[in-house]
């Protein structure tokens, strides 16, 4: 690689080895790719310590996951690391679909104006990994990463998991509550367990071609089906930062992985696409046959299954790594409040019911998306054809064309989490769905919504009351802000000053009405949203006694053990 050196991370060797007793730490996790490295940072910033063991001692060598959505740097926002991605990454919104040698529609992802984060941006995995290092490393008084340290064997007890390590200087074992397996699609600790993913591999191989060139292509995610380049197949290309441009060739289940790979058989390929008198260089390649499959419960004991390592889907649609921090984002808050005795252990299972439920809806797209990609039989084609052919003049058809489903926000509908939903709010905002940001004013200075919520439960009112219930409801949020330590709040108003005297309280003004507009939000209304930043409940006129049964009901203490509870978190009733 030309453009990108991978950093080598110093390895430490561990305090354990000097020591005959088994060292305990709250959470262990095991891989320091992003999955791994988010959940450290996620616990750290909500007081808990954790320690990362990863068998590597640098960041993944090649591009990998490049598209990263709104959503997920939203939640990359909150930990610390999106404006480094935001000012280094390629910003797009604009998409091309293009059959056989002529262009059949465009999209554009985001419309709407007044957010901070943009539709998309490309940036190589390499980056992400190193920027979330950095931010570890900024947590160190919380996150103790070990760098060439490897898990040789994991005993998953009802009430503790022990952890044996192996590094250059000798083994040693730790002891955790609980296990984050980070370890990706291969996972050796699923294995060790015995355990599985179920699901589908796809009888074909692709090509990832990052080359390195001048180009005249906008920035614009721009697909191919059967182009006159590379007939038959259909081909991917999305510009990337340093001038790097990713090419995803299809070539067909009979292809040779290792001669593909061979840049004597890649640069006609590329050559052919871009023009003979383009110049470019290699930069990196990879040929990959893809799954869509899951684990059937991302819970073991006190283990806990995130990203490739509980789940894959093909890279058509950008769900990975989206969907990956997405289920980072969900685990993070429910496992600070149990090992802080805020909730019982029952809120984790919820883990696997919100995550489930996304992770199925993660692998339903993607496989639809492989299915139309590359149809493996006559009708499949045909019907793919006759769908391009008339997305170029009917819109209704652009809606079957299936290019790869763009990763969107995972909306929990069906969360045992969700509270009191008053009817008059907008659709796109109800129990279980992630807030949307809009910008504000904080003390006279410009700031985004999103900004002053996440990583402890926020209660946010409309504050534009009149008088003769400014003092009830001011002496109503005071009781639940002195019963909930756990609580923060948030105002909104043109003139939220008077609530200025509340603890924990932040106040915003509307400065361009967008919160009102987007939130349904009136005098006296209001919104509970949860630490990942999900909307927990919300009402037309708000009560202490509602507020407080809401936050209770997002802590679980409604929820009673199961069979399957039990069986994973071993909760005593």
């Amino acid at each position: 690689m030309t453009t990108y050196k991978n950093p080598i991370y110093p390895y430490r060797r561990p305090a354990e080895l000097d020591v005959d007793i088994t060292h305990h730490c709250p959470v262990i996790i095991v891989g320091a790719g992003p999955s791994g490295l988010a959940a450290a940072i996620d616990l750290a910033l909500q007081g808990i310590k954790s320690i990362v063991l990863d068998d590597n001692n640098t960041v993944s060598v090649g591009s990998r996951a490049i598209c990263f959505s709104k959503r997920t740097l939203e939640i990359l926002d909150r930990l610390g690391t999106a404006q480094k991605m935001l000012d280094k990454g390629v910003t797009w919104q604009q998409g091309r679909v293009f059959f056989q040698d002529r262009e059949v529609y465009s999209f554009n992802l985001l419309p709407e104006e007044g957010h901070r984060i943009p539709a998309f941006i490309n940036l190589q995995q390499y980056y992400l990994e190193e920027y979330l290092v950095d931010r570890a490393m900024e947590l160190s008084d919380y996150i103790d990463l070990r760098w060439q340290n490897k898990v040789s064997h994991v005993d998953s007890l009802p009430r503790q998991s022990l952890v044996d390590v192996g590094t250059k200087d000798g083994f040693y074992q730790l002891s955790c509550d609980y296990l984050l397996v980070a370890d990706g699609a291969n996972s050796k600790i699923r294995g060790m367990l015995g355990l599985e993913c179920k699901g589908q591999v796809f009888q074909d191989h692709f090509l990832i071609a990052d080359v390195v060139m001048k180009a005249e292509f906008p920035t614009e995610r721009w697909f191919w089906f059967d182009p006159p380049f590379h007939p038959n197949q259909s081909v991917l290309l999305h510009k990337q930062p340093d001038n790097v441009w990713r090419i995803d060739f299809q070539l067909g289940w009979d292809a040779d992985p290792e001669e593909e790979k061979k840049e004597e058989n890649i640069r006609p390929r590329v050559q052919a696409m871009l023009g003979e008198d383009v110049e470019f260089e290699l930069e990196w390649a990879s040929v990959y046959t893809f799954r869509c499959r899951m684990m059937d419960n991302f819970i073991h004991h006190r283990v806990f299954f995130v990203g490739d390592a509980a789940h894959q889907v093909s890279p058509f649609g950008a769900r990975g790594a989206n969907g990956a921090l997405q289920s980072v984002d969900n685990l993070g808050w429910k496992l600070a409040r149990v090992l802080k005795g805020e909730a019982s252990s029952l809120l984790l299972e919820t883990y696997n019911t919100e995550r489930l439920h996304g992770a199925k809806e993660n692998l339903l797209n993607s496989t639809r998306a492989t299915d139309f990609i590359t149809p493996k039989s006559r009708i499949s084609r045909l019907f793919r054809d006759t769908a391009l052919e008339l997305a170029e003049q009917h819109p209704f058809a652009r809606t079957l064309v299936n290019s790869g489903r763009l990763s969107q926000p995972c909306h929990y509908y069906e969360s045992p989490l969700n509270g009191a939903d008053d009817m008059g709010f907008p659709d796109d905002l109800c129990p279980g769905s992630p807030a949307k940001d809009a910008p504000v004013k904080r003390d006279g200075m410009e700031a985004w919504l999103l900004n002053q919520i996440g990583n402890r439960f926020v209660l946010m009112i409309d504050g534009r009351v009149d008088s003769a219930r400014y003092q009830s409801l001011l002496a109503e949020l005071s009781e639940l802000l002195t019963r909930h330590i756990e609580l923060d709040l948030v105002i909104i108003g043109p003139s939220p000053h008077f609530f200025s005297q509340l603890p924990r309280c932040t106040l915003l003004e509307d400065s361009d009405g967008l919160v009102s507009e987007r939130y349904g939000l009136t005098g006296d209304g209001g919104y509970l949203l949860r630490p990942d930043q999900h909307v927990a409940a919300r009402w037309k006129k708000f009560t202490a006694q509602s507020a407080n049964d809401a936050l209770d009901r997002a802590l679980g203490k409604h929820l009673t053990a199961n069979a399957n509870v039990k069986e994973n978190c071993h909760v005593t009733t």
